[in-house]
């Protein structure tokens, strides 16, 4: 069974004490409105149920969950649909997850397989996403890597238009990284040679939050004890690690099936959403609060804490490299996705992304 932990219920709530039939029932009533996203009726539950019980006690057994804030009627007479709260409790209690056989993670695997030592990074990123998006029919969302303990080989600048630079940094002799950075003057292409001489006599070897804290530490020296070189090479290493280090960045796949949920299709939260998705800020807060998380973390609906994934939940795992967490990945939904069928991709696809990154294949 994957490993989750509960990401809390918003209210603060303690778990109610359900009878097994009114736990029945509402896994049932879950099951078929996750399934068909129309509000259940108490004549189909009782004709589904298995058990021989009337529709007047399955309404009694309805108001009930009702009043425990389990479910709730959207119109009257028609039917019941699951609250936040009801997914809460049968996320928690009511389902077993069951992780994927290994014939469907070799499949996996195969799909995300690529040659390690030639491919880019962010291609990896991206291909897990897609796979996420795939195989789930939502959103996939994977953050980049995070290289801040990886150490740095070789850092150059090259001179562009506009007051800007190009940094080019080596990191852990495979990751090549790109950043644009904005200066306060132009910088000619033989005083970036010698502020990268400069900085790679004396920071390759040291990983990039070491690097980060010395830069830091040298530029709080007194400009006196600093030479012009010195002073600039610092300048531009400071500016471009602070781009490598505080700039989280993530891809993303499948936003637009978001479209196709019933729910979710009302124009102002459909603007919202993606609005959410171009700005990725709110995402990665909140993937932000796995990063340090064991197993599958889900949240769901205003479990968020963000206005615009209050219809949709988010199922996150870690993913590792060389037994070290760098990024989360996950899966953006509507609250009525199949929890159960969800929850091991997630978690197989974070250990395969970290199997593929090591270049090894995952331990069963």
């Amino acid at each position: 069974m994957a490993e989750r932990k509960k990401a809390g219920s918003g209210t603060g709530a303690a778990v109610p004490e359900l009878s097994e039939r009114a736990r029945h029932l509402l896994r049932l009533l879950i099951d078929r409105y996750v399934e068909e996203g129309e509000p259940v009726g108490s004549r189909t539950l009782a004709r589904q149920s298995g058990m021989n019980l009337s529709p007047a006690t399955i309404r009694n057994v309805m108001a009930d969950l009702e009043e425990l804030g389990l479910v709730r009627s959207p119109h009257t007479s028609a039917g019941r649909v699951p609250t936040i709260q009801g997914y809460r409790f049968f996320v928690d209690s009511l389902i077993e997850v069951q992780p994927l056989d290994e014939q469907a993670v070799a499949a996996m695997r195969e799909q995300l397989d690529v040659d390690v030592e030639s491919a880019d990074t962010r291609q990896i990123i991206e291909a897990a996403s897609s796979l996420l998006s795939n195989l789930t029919r939502c959103a996939g969302v994977v953050t980049m890597p995070r290289h801040l303990h990886a150490p740095l080989r070789h850092i150059d600048f090259l001179p562009l238009s506009d007051n800007r630079v190009l940094v080019i940094t080596v990191i852990d002799e495979k990751e090549v990284q790109n950043r644009i950075i904005r200066t306060r003057r132009p910088y000619g292409e033989r005083e970036l040679q010698a502020a990268a001489n400069y900085l790679n006599a004396h920071f390759v070897g040291k990983d990039i939050q070491q690097v980060r804290e010395e830069l830091v530490r040298e530029m709080q020296r007194t400009r006196d004890d600093m030479d012009q070189l010195m002073r600039e090479a610092i300048a531009l290493a400071r500016k471009a690690i602070a781009a490598d280090t505080e700039r989280e960045d993530l891809a993303l796949s499948g936003e637009t099936r978001l479209m196709g949920f019933q729910e979710l299709s009302d124009v102002e939260k459909l603007r919202n959403l993606f609005e959410a998705f171009n700005e990725k800020r709110d995402i990665l807060h909140l993937l932000d609060q796995c990063i340090s998380a064991e197993g599958v973390q889900i949240f769901i609906g205003e479990e968020s804490g963000y206005e615009a994934f209050g219809e949709c939940s988010v199922i996150s795992a870690p993913y590792r490299v060389e037994d070290r967490v760098v990024g989360v990945l996950g899966v953006i939904g509507p609250t009525r996705i199949p929890y159960e069928r969800i929850i091991p991709i997630v978690d197989a696809t974070s250990r395969i992304l970290g199997s593929v990154l090591n270049g090894s294949h995952p331990s069963p």
